[in-house]
């Protein structure tokens, strides 16, 4: 079995994954949760959430009548969707290239991670034949990427470079599609997808009536977006906005989240 990239699984057990969808990413979390009741089958049908996590959405699934169980290749990310479960869904280790589940078994598969952690196309690949395989015919295969575009608008966002270092970085970028953990210190190994590229993996994987969305728009771009989420007014306008220009393909890639969604 191919193994999760060692710098991948050392930045996960930082342990900040845990809050990091409800301190300061709450418009990508409060978005995608808004795109998964959208796009999965009602509930009690049963969801494979690969890569899920310290467990939050497998949390609020199993909380909305789903029957989840969760897959994540980070030892401290079993710990804490565990001890988050409290019986409500299953927690335990597995890798999206080798799952263990029988072929036909989940109505929907969610790859809420995996993919921006493979940046070989083979791996992709990989990752989303082994959802279609596991996914029920008809089901849902849904994937989220990061956008090709969203680590120079952070880094810029951010001041944290200056122009010599971003050419240097974002000509990496446009060499490789993604960077190694040695290539930045605050995020680790990482591919970005543009939105025509995950569409196209989706279809080369055999998923059809591919849909791709940009998640959190332009209000992902805004420093002080945690702050205005807090606002219900200004979270109003927030993901009004993202939803407006969410399916637009020139717009899609400003959100820093892409999520897909394919037919098995």
């Amino acid at each position: 079995m191919t193994e999760t990239d060692p710098d991948v699984i050392a930045y996960y057990e930082r342990g900040r994954e845990a809050r990091r969808l409800t301190d300061m990413c709450v418009l990508e979390r409060v978005r995608t949760e808004a795109l998964l009741h959208r796009y999965l089958p009602p509930p009690p049908a049963t969801v494979l959430d690969v890569g899920g996590g310290p467990g939050l959405y497998a949390s609020w699934l199993a909380d909305s009548g789903y029957a989840v169980r969760l897959i994540d290749p980070v030892p401290l990310h079993i710990e804490q969707a565990t001890e988050l479960a409290q019986g409500r869904f299953v927690a335990e280790l597995g890798d999206a290239r080798h799952l263990s589940a029988p072929s036909s078994s989940a109505d929907a598969v969610l790859l809420l991670g995996p993919l921006y952690h493979l940046p070989e196309a083979a791996d992709r690949r990989a990752a989303l034949r082994e959802a279609r395989r596991v996914c029920r015919p008809g089901g849902q295969v849904i994937a989220a990427a990061i956008s090709h575009w969203a680590g120079l608008f952070d880094l810029v966002g951010r001041g944290a470079l200056d122009a010599d270092q971003l050419r240097r970085w974002w000509s990496l970028v446009e060499e490789t599609g993604g960077q190694r953990a040695s290539d930045s210190p605050w995020f680790t190994t990482a591919y970005f997808h543009r939105t025509s590229e995950l569409r196209q993996e989706f279809a080369d994987a055999g998923l059809t009536d591919v849909q791709v969305v940009g998640v959190e728009g332009i209000g992902g771009l805004l420093p002080d977006q945690t702050e205005r989420m807090a606002d219900p007014g200004q979270r109003e306008v927030l993901l009004e906005a993202a939803a407006i220009t969410e399916g637009e393909s020139e717009l899609a890639g400003l959100s820093g989240h892409l999520l897909a969604v394919g037919r098995r």
